[in-house]
């Protein structure tokens, strides 16, 4: 089933008194959720990424804008009309029923024709729990589950009614890192067996990328970039997707462009087809190449071994941070003793933006 997000705004009145106006949450959304996929919707606090779910889900009515479920205009449709699976944050499970009673609710709560006899309810919540891994769990109470068994106990209810779309507000928020990786990795084979159109909100870029077909970035209300998760880190369209992707986050320089080079410091560090002015430059931490002439030097401060990678953590006069970290594999030597460190750079992991706007500045590079 996809979804159709056409010019979708939300606007709230603001609790501020004194300033009074509005406050847009979500500002002209055009998106179109491909059938049968997994999409991330990305960003800070206050973005309007869980806005934009409450709005497909039906919890929030747009203010302009429509939504469209396949061919059908879901706009105006209560929640319960939409054929939504919603999991939330807190699990919001009952902690007085079991974990079957839990899966059951939302069957019980059907009316009419759409109701299932008892019978097929029992078989759709045992097939529920399976898809889930926890048919051998269905008779405990939730304070006796495990955060990510609890979680998976959510997402087996959502799945019960057999959605057309299934939509997941920050599910791992409340895990620990472990069951956050192993949580992650069930939704994402869930989301594949069952091929349910499926919309997943997370701050976290790491988790948006590592599930993800595509994800959809945003800040303060407007997307910013949409693509498959590789594709938006390798190209990012502006400096906050630059600077909102990647752990490490990438390093920013204050630089120059001048009679054909890129200037960060008094170095010049590669050569570029532009006009001369100043610019923002991002290096991804993988972007540096340890080499003793190469055309970029920095203070050494310290070297992190993490195994296959060594982390060099260095200062630069240019860095708009205190440190910068290049990220290189373990077999390259570093003298630790050394004061200074010098790099070439990847022309593909090294991004120019416009010190205004923030926008990206296309061009073609060579160290």
């Amino acid at each position: 089933m996809k979804v159709v997000l056409e010019n979708l705004t939300k606007r709230y009145q603001s609790g501020n008194k004194k300033n009074g106006g509005e406050v847009l949450a979500v500002r002209d959304f055009n998106y179109e959720i491909p059938d049968g996929k997994l999409v991330g919707l990305l960003g800070p606090s206050g973005c309007g990424k869980s806005t934009t779910l409450n709005l497909i889900c039906g919890l929030e009515n747009p203010t302009e804008g429509k939504i469209y479920f396949g061919e059908d205009d879901v706009t105006d449709l209560p929640p319960e009309n939409r054929g939504v699976g919603m999991v939330f944050q807190n699990y919001a499970l009952y902690p007085h029923l079991t974990v079957k009673q839990n899966i059951l609710f939302p069957l019980q709560n059907l009316k009419g024709k759409d109701r299932p006899t008892k019978e097929e309810m029992n078989e759709k919540a045992l097939e529920a729990a399976r898809l889930v891994q926890l048919e051998e769990l269905m008779d405990r109470k939730p304070k006796e589950l495990s955060g990510g068994q609890q979680q998976r106990v959510a997402i087996a209810r959502a799945l019960v009614k057999r959605p057309r779309v299934l939509l997941l507000d920050e599910p791992l928020s409340n895990l620990d890192a472990r069951l956050r990786l192993q949580t992650r990795e069930e939704i994402r084979r869930i989301q594949r067996e069952t091929g349910i159109t499926t919309v997943f909100v997370t701050h976290d870029q790491e988790e948006a990328m590592s599930i993800s077909d595509e994800i959809v970035v945003m800040q303060a209300g407007v997307v910013q970039q949409i693509g498959k998760p590789q594709t938006v880190y390798d190209d990012p369209k502006n400096l906050f997707v630059a600077k909102f992707l990647g752990t490490p986050s990438i390093n920013l320089f204050d630089g120059k462009i001048q009679s054909g080079k890129l200037m960060i410091g008094e170095e010049a560090v590669m050569d570029v087809a532009l006009s001369d002015r100043k610019v923002t430059v991002g290096i991804r931490p993988e972007g540096f190449v340890l080499f003793d002439g190469g055309a970029m030097s920095c203070k050494l401060l310290r070297v992190e071994v993490m195994g296959r990678d060594v982390s060099i953590v260095s200062s630069h006069p240019a860095c708009q941070a205190d440190q910068l970290r290049s990220i290189i594999l373990s077999e390259n030597k570093v003298d630790e003793e050394a004061e200074t460190v010098r790099f070439d750079l990847k022309p593909g992991k090294v991004f120019l933006f416009d010190i205004e706007s923030g926008d990206r500045i296309e061009v073609e590079a060579h160290a």
